[in-house]
């Protein structure tokens, strides 16, 4: 591991003033995914500004009815809170769904929108990586890609400086997506607020970027409006081992019926794309029609319809569509 400065503010304020002079720093929240990466030696930070007290630890209530979800809220915090657990249940449980009950006592709600891909080739610095080192390739491409994208990812050739088709981890940050969340963020240049499709970046020219955010930018909180019908939502995910790993396919979704007519309608999904992927040609194909088996599986296909799968991950096409159809049926099923 390299040699590092452990640095301490004030304030949040103070803190984006740190790092944003030191081009090789980095935040340190719950560490639950840095400083993995720092051991292996993939990530190598100069300078860690310690933020873990300096954001709120709090969920508080908007004036909508949604939440404010402070950055060092830890996730099994959130996982148990009881307004998450009644008003938005696909965001417990996938929460619930991530990691190990010791890793979520520490990992904070900023931490997990800002963790990296799994993706062996990333984590393992003998090999061409465009995310990690740009232009060595990507040696996934004619590797192992078992677990890896088939939606959004460059496909422009294992040598190409720009191909990527890592996956991103979190499943929060799908469950998220499909309650169409805010993040609060603190720059050089003041606050701003960012929405979470603006969050999380597709590979594009530049792989090595996950996010759109700016040098030394700080997530403060997470704002999730008020989506009264999301009290009929749901989040699935399928993985290798029934505990403890990444999703190979996950599903957000949340429906809303006027009788049998879907009247509205989110769908997220993991383990499928660079970033957490909403599916919107399914949303736009469902509203205003019929909640049948029938309807969501065409839906779903639509949605899959642009996949590029590689050999080895094509089961992901399959897989996600009748993950998505199953968690519509099932939710069309619970109504009220």
């Amino acid at each position: 591991m390299r040699e590092f400065r452990y640095e301490k503010a004030a304030d949040p304020a103070g803190a984006v003033a740190l790092l944003s002079g030191e081009p090789e720093g980095a935040y340190l929240g719950g560490g639950t995914n840095l400083v993995d990466l720092m051991r292996l030696g993939v990530a190598t930070p100069d300078v860690l500004v310690d933020v873990r007290r300096l954001t709120s630890d709090q969920v508080e209530e908007l004036p909508d009815g949604g939440l404010r979800i402070g950055a060092a809220v830890p996730n099994a915090d959130l996982a148990a809170d009881l307004r998450v657990r009644q008003r938005f249940p696909l965001l417990a449980q996938a929460l619930l769904a991530g990691a190990s009950g010791q890793l979520r006592n520490r990992a904070t709600t900023g931490g997990n929108l800002l963790q990296r891909t799994r993706c062996t080739y990333f984590t393992d610095t003998t090999m061409p990586c465009n995310k990690r080192e740009p232009g060595s390739g990507c040696g996934a491409v004619d590797g192992f890609h078992r677990n890896l994208a088939v939606l959004g990812a460059t496909d422009e050739g294992p040598t190409s400086a720009h191909t990527c088709i890592a996956t991103h981890p979190s499943d929060m940050a799908v469950a998220l997506r499909a309650l169409d969340a805010s993040v609060r963020v603190l720059g050089a240049d003041g606050e701003r607020v960012v929405p979470m499709a603006e969050l999380h970046r597709l590979p594009g020219d530049d792989p090595s970027r996950d996010t759109t955010l700016a040098r030394g930018e700080l997530i403060t909180a997470i704002d999730v409006p008020a989506l009264p019908w999301a009290t009929r939502s749901r989040y699935r995910k399928v993985r290798d081992r029934a505990s403890y790993a990444f999703a190979l396919v996950s599903v957000a979704a949340a429906l809303d019926l006027d009788g049998s007519t879907v009247r509205d309608v989110r769908i997220a999904l993991g383990g499928v794309a660079h970033a957490p992927w909403r599916a919107t040609v399914a949303e736009d194909a469902l509203r205003g029609g019929p909640a049948t088996e029938e309807a969501f599986t065409a839906a779903a296909e639509a949605e899959l319809a642009a996949a590029r799968p590689l050999p080895d991950n094509a089961f992901k096409v399959p897989m996600a569509t009748n993950m998505i159809t199953r968690t519509l049926v099932q939710l069309a099923e619970a109504r009220a």
